[in-house]
């Protein structure tokens, strides 16, 4: 008797369950839907805006990369990364700064290429690490130290996150700053010829003398000739090409053959990391915002 009651319960549960999620499959499909077509337009409207308001886009792409991991961390109460958060944003803040005052002094694009470098160099270690702690967890490398998997992928997959996470930010502020600081000189404008004439011993992209021939080796630094025949200080030019992400000479705008400049094969993983954090962008900064927005939809129309 009491089975016979058990098994009745447990249909009338089990229809109910039927009855609750009655028409979910048309449901399911109708959100999958939503969130294809929600993507296609998004993509579309970010090309358009990209190619028809490049500042203004840049702008709040940068703002979004710096604030949607702020709020995702905090509610998680990730205080490691907050912690790297706001030493990054001090100085960062303090840099950016110095790089839009004018005048613009003649130490600050050596102090802002050398912080944005140095940046970069320590994004990509750290991303190059996490990448092979992640490959060795994967491979089962790390039971030889009796390391639990959980454990390495986690440590890997954070230190991954650190470095492109970095990466992508500092190389932003970067263009920002070498853009501020390139029009403040004078030799370069985003929409047309130079303001200033560009004497033969001065680097387009500091306003500094150089000082080394370009057959002549220097103690410090080299000077480096563009095929347009302009020429700059080494650490300057490579600044504005890696991490100012400007490929054309800062005066001419002729474009800047990366191949001939960086002919050492150890350099040029840093070039294809750089396109890399560029495809990272999108995922990072609008892609919360995206699912988001759908979610809004979602709920507007009272799909679950």
């Amino acid at each position: 008797m009491d089975w016979s009651i058990t098994m009745n319960r447990t249909r009338m549960e089990h229809a109910r369950m039927h009855a609750k999620h009655k028409g979910h499959e048309a449901m399911h499909a109708e959100m999958v839907l939503i969130l294809i077509v929600t993507l296609v337009v998004a993509q579309l409207v970010l090309v358009q805006w990209k190619q028809r308001h490049p500042k203004s886009y840049n702008l709040v792409t940068l703002f979004q990369m710096w604030v949607v991991p702020l709020y995702f961390t905090t509610k998680l109460h990730w205080w490691r990364f907050l912690t790297t958060w706001f030493i990054f944003s001090v100085i960062t803040a303090y840099i950016s700064f110095r790089a839009t005052r004018k005048p613009l002094a003649c130490t600050t694009p050596r102090l802002v290429y050398k912080w944005f470098l140095l940046l970069y160099k320590i994004s990509y270690a750290t991303g190059i690490v996490g990448y092979t702690v992640v490959m060795f967890t994967l491979f089962g490398i790390n039971l030889i130290f009796r390391i639990k998997p959980e454990d390495a992928m986690d440590f890997g997959v954070s230190l991954l996150f650190y470095g492109l996470y970095y990466g992508v930010l500092g190389r932003d502020f970067a263009e920002m700053c070498a853009d501020f600081m390139a029009s403040t000189i004078g030799y370069y404008s985003a929409s047309g010829m130079p303001t200033k004439h560009l004497s033969d011993n001065i680097c387009a992209v500091c306003g500094q003398p150089i000082l080394v021939d370009v057959s002549e080796e220097g103690i410090i630094e080299n000077t480096y000739r563009l095929s347009c025949n302009h020429v700059f200080h080494e650490f300057c030019i490579r600044g504005w090409c890696i991490v100012g992400k400007k490929q054309m000479c800062p005066y001419c705008k002729e474009k800047v053959d990366l191949k001939r400049m960086f002919s050492n094969p150890w350099e040029r993983p840093h070039v294809m990391y750089g396109q890399l954090l560029d495809w990272l962008r999108y995922l990072v900064a609008w892609q919360p915002v995206i699912i988001g927005f759908v979610q809004g939809i979602n709920y507007v129309l009272g799909l679950e």
